[in-house]
């Protein structure tokens, strides 16, 4: 790791990175392309050590409130996390300011800070994004191989539905001649209904790739899965999107179980829900000041 002193931490839209890097290892990780103007190694992570300084700076200067979200670039819930603990930091300042959060990750290391997470939706609204990719544990580890398990994960939607957090999963990327079949999609949905998570987020049965990522994942696929790499170059030659041949039949299943388990599966929908601010102490104040007058 490193350490850099930031300008800034929140975005236009309120999401902010503590970390830039990531020792995750997942073979599909669209934050290697160099659009990102990463200067560094992707695994040694730059650490902003300023970051709980200027969030507390930005917070306090908001005219309202929000929702704060992070984890769209760099997972937050890194082993690193452990050790430097800005995460919690923020999430304690988030509460005692008032704001919303929400965050994405695949990491079980988010129960570490439920206790927060509970605080915070109590008082406004806390929204665990989870990313889920496939139902094999034995082919996670190989495409995800330093993350939680897909169980693990599972295991931490369960423990968040029982303590009141909402929560939506990323079903994505689905890798094409990976795990774009019809058992791994059921088996994510399944998983997903039985945790009573809000909704799930899919763009479509595929991923990306572009300069940057695509040399890593072509050359995590000749480790491996050999001879996938030449499957993948004469079918998509230097495609950014990458769609899986079931696509349609996938998509099918897809809106056919979240339909039947009652998921949102409205992608404008769910970012709606995830933008949208609720202060809760604030509505059952309003409710009782209804009550009163009538």
């Amino acid at each position: 790791m490193h350490f850099v002193k930031a300008k800034g931490i929140l975005s236009s839209k309120n999401g902010m990175n503590l970390y830039r890097g990531c020792s995750h290892g997942c073979i599909y990780c669209d934050s290697r392309s160099k659009c990102y103007h990463m200067d560094h190694i992707f695994e040694d992570i730059e650490v902003k050590e300023n970051a709980i300084e200027l969030l507390e700076d930005a917070l306090t200067r908001k005219r309202k409130k929000c929702m704060i979200g992070t984890g769209s670039m760099t997972d937050p819930y890194i082993p690193l996390e452990t050790e430097i603990g800005n995460v919690r930091k923020a999430l304690r300042l988030i509460y005692t300011q008032g704001f919303g959060f929400t965050v994405i990750t695949k990491s079980a290391r988010i129960l570490r800070d439920l206790d927060l997470l509970q605080k915070i939706n109590e008082k406004t609204k806390c929204v665990v994004q989870m990313t889920l990719t496939t139902f094999d544990e034995a082919l996670c580890r190989k495409i995800e191989p330093n993350v939680s398990t897909t169980k693990e994960r599972f295991e931490a939607l369960k423990t968040l539905r029982d303590a009141g957090i909402p929560t939506v999963v990323w079903l994505s990327p689905i890798l094409p001649f990976i795990n774009d079949t019809e058992d791994n999609i059921s088996g994510i949905l399944d998983m997903c209904i039985e945790a009573k998570v809000y909704g799930v987020i899919c763009f479509g049965m595929g991923l990306t790739l572009r300069e940057g990522n695509r040399e890593y994942f072509y050359k995590q696929l000749d480790h491996q899965f050999p001879q996938l790499k030449e499957r993948y170059i004469q079918t998509y030659g230097n495609q950014y999107i990458i769609e899986s041949p079931d696509n349609n039949r996938l998509m099918r299943l897809f809106h056919q179980k979240c339909s039947a388990g009652n998921l949102v599966h409205n992608n404008q929908q769910i970012f709606q829900y995830l933008q949208t601010f609720e202060e809760k102490n604030l509505t059952r104040q309003l409710c009782l000041w209804d009550l009163v007058e009538k």
